[in-house]
């Protein structure tokens, strides 16, 4: 399977980002960079272990669940329409922010346009605060958040504006489904597996590295949840000083424990194409995240209070 993309879009979309781009001068372009990093998964992640490890980790299970079936969906979707970024396909576009490190023309590290994962996760991330908070002005961050990060994306040139809107559309989605499904069905381990089962189905066809990804976290994910709850049974804490060691040494897990499942193979082979890298991807993320979100845990429990 090739990795060229297609060429689709509206003229005023490419019109408006060209405007944008002509007239935000370097305050809104820093702007648009730091609305665009309150979508970045690995924000969100942080985010996402503060709820879980510190505050309330059962409002990070009902966020955690919507954000991994985005971390899929969007990368399904990207495969099934391959949408080339607007910079690749318009020489008055630029580029002003790559979505990942590297070759920025790399689409198989970049991944394709349609949909905007970012709108995709903040909205089912930051949505998911909307809906279950009763505060006004956490109800507007919960609006907020997602719309800014969505018109930074097309500002700073990774996406067009009907890729945003489609993962605002996809993102809405998502959390509806959800809340049927909570309703619908009552065992936990059978609505994950059946997500899982349907999130399997992109093997068929995507080659991208952030499909592989996802549907890691969305495994390791599954499998940790119910072993917190049956073995761990962890408490969260109102101690500020908690919070920061346990944000600390997560975050060192997950650096540390990633660099070590990278040391048996090459550079060039976890970056390569093959389906063998993409599954090794699929492990290491699997792992990481059952580790962090089902073992480490068990530190907390020897905490003095």
């Amino acid at each position: 399977m090739g990795f060229d993309g297609v060429s689709f879009c509206f003229d005023w979309e490419v019109r408006l980002i060209e405007f944008l781009q002509d007239h935000m001068g370097s305050i809104l372009t820093w702007a648009a960079k730091i609305a665009t990093l309150f979508g970045e998964e690995v924000v969100m992640i942080a985010l996402l272990g503060f709820l879980y490890w510190c505050f309330d980790k059962e409002l990070a299970k009902r966020m955690g669940l919507g954000m991994v079936i985005g971390i899929v969906v969007a990368p399904v979707f990207k495969n099934l329409m391959h949408r080339n970024r607007p910079y690749i396909d318009h020489d008055k576009i630029k580029c002003l922010k790559t979505p990942y490190k590297g070759d920025p023309y790399d689409v198989v590290t970049q991944g394709y346009s349609f949909p905007s994962g970012h709108s995709v996760n903040s909205t089912v991330m930051y949505g998911g605060i909307f809906f279950g908070n009763r505060r006004k002005w956490v109800n507007f961050l919960g609006f907020l958040l997602p719309f800014l990060i969505g018109v930074s994306r097309f500002a700073l040139g990774v996406h067009y504006p009907t890729d945003v809107m489609a993962g605002w559309m996809i993102g809405l989605i998502i959390l509806g489904v959800l809340h049927l499904l909570r309703k619908c069905v009552k065992t936990q381990w059978k609505l994950h597996l059946g997500i899982f089962v349907l999130a399997c189905m992109g093997l068929f066809f995507c080659r991208t590295a952030d499909y592989f990804t996802g549907l890691g976290v969305m495994a390791g994910f599954f499998l940790a949840v119910p072993f917190e709850e049956k073995f761990v049974r962890f408490e969260n804490t109102r101690k500020v000083w908690k919070w920061m060691v346990r944000l600390v040494l997560g975050f060192a897990l997950y650096f540390g424990v990633n660099m070590l499942l990278k040391l048996p193979f090459s550079e060039s082979f976890l970056d390569s194409t093959k389906l063998l890298a993409f599954l090794v991807r699929f492990v290491r993320y699997l792992i990481v995240t059952f580790l962090l979100l089902g073992v480490y845990p068990m530190v907390f429990r020897r905490e003095k209070m």
